[in-house]
């Protein structure tokens, strides 16, 4: 198309239609046919999983690369280069956090998406489970211990109800033991099992400005940890919490299995994840979600072994090729992103 071609077809174009211009799906049509799509990927300290994934992408020849993002400042409603991103860090780097976000608006697809990942909770997530009918243990959040300066606990928390009843909340969840963990945390940081009311405060009053959620104990017989990608590629193993150790194979009845399956696809779905693990607790043949927001999972191949590594690898590859040959973009969730760039959503 000639520059006059160009400036013809732009003008006959909607203003919100310009805007979309600025979308990274708008401009890798503009890109020579022989120019690769991009994929920037953002990591912090592990080394296993980003060189393997690299490589495996560029081996498959497919017109994608998958290159590190560098930043040194981001401009406002800066464009991107590039079609997709995997985060794997912004939960620790608020900037990487900010940075993922103007992407969104770019139209670029983050995986994950960095406005949800911004937005839940261990305790929406559990109101959310049982909603979608996943069997999930019983959970409830409980006002914070501490406050940020310029909180003055007489004028300022006067929707809280003070003493609180503890013995409401315990009894609801099953009593003791039980689970006190952070609401927002990972990684099995500030995740305590209580057995009695004196360990139950003396861990909660330790827990600061942290948002604490109490929950019920599942003993479990089984147990499995599920790697989620793409929403529908689902990968099931069995697990040990309490060694920190994957199996080579699962030992899950057919029936059992297939549950997990489409349980670990109805959160995934709901909460738009394309990489993210779910845990489930087994007693007496039901699989409780006890966990299932974990949108930078374990992908060392140290830790998951080779098999599993190989998996995650092969299916990450997988995955980033389709999407960034795709027009799939993050903010076709949301209206913000429809207004800003003109579209009409996929059809």
């Amino acid at each position: 198309m000639t520059s006059v071609e160009k400036k013809s077809t732009a003008s006959k174009q909607p203003a919100a239609k310009k805007t979309a211009k600025t979308t990274a799906a708008k401009t890798a049509t503009t890109k020579s046919s022989s120019e690769p799509l991009k994929v920037g990927l953002m990591v912090g300290r592990e080394w296993s999983f980003p060189p393997a994934f690299i490589e495996e992408v560029a081996r498959r020849d497919a017109g994608v690369v998958v290159e590190y993002v560098q930043l040194g400042g981001s401009l406002m409603n800066e464009p991107s280069p590039y079609r997709v991103v995997v985060d794997r860090i912004s939960h620790e780097v608020p900037y990487y956090r900010s940075f993922l976000k103007n992407l969104a608006l770019q139209g670029v697809k983050v995986i994950n998406d960095p406005f949800m990942w911004t937005a839940d909770d261990k305790y929406f997530g559990a109101s959310l489970a049982d909603k979608l009918g996943v069997a999930s243990p019983k959970t409830v959040v409980v006002p914070n211990k501490e406050y940020v300066p310029g909180i003055n606990h007489q004028e300022s928390l006067r929707n809280l109800q003070y003493p609180l009843d503890w013995q409401r909340l315990i009894d609801y969840i099953g009593g003791f033991p039980c689970i006190l963990k952070d609401a927002h945390g990972g990684g099995w940081r500030d995740v305590y099992v209580v057995h009695s009311y004196d360990e139950l405060f003396w861990r909660y009053n330790e827990s600061g400005l942290l948002t604490m959620i109490l929950q019920e104990f599942i003993t479990w017989e089984n147990y499995a940890r599920v790697m989620c990608l793409g929403q529908e590629n689902i990968h099931v193993m069995k697990y040990d919490p309490k060694t920190r150790v994957y199996h080579e194979e699962h030992d899950f009845a057919p029936e059992l299995y297939d549950r997990i399956v489409a349980d670990s696809k109805k959160l995934v779905q709901a909460f738009g994840y394309d990489m993210n693990t779910c845990e489930y607790a087994i007693r007496a043949g039901v699989p409780y979600a006890i966990d299932f927001m974990n949108p930078a999972p374990d992908m060392d191949v140290n830790s998951l072994g080779r098999n599993h590594f190989d998996w995650m690898v092969s299916n990450m590859a997988d995955l980033v090729i389709r999407l960034a040959k795709s027009k799939d973009a993050t903010g076709d969730r949301y209206a913000w992103y429809k207004q800003a760039t003109g579209a009409k959503g996929k059809k």
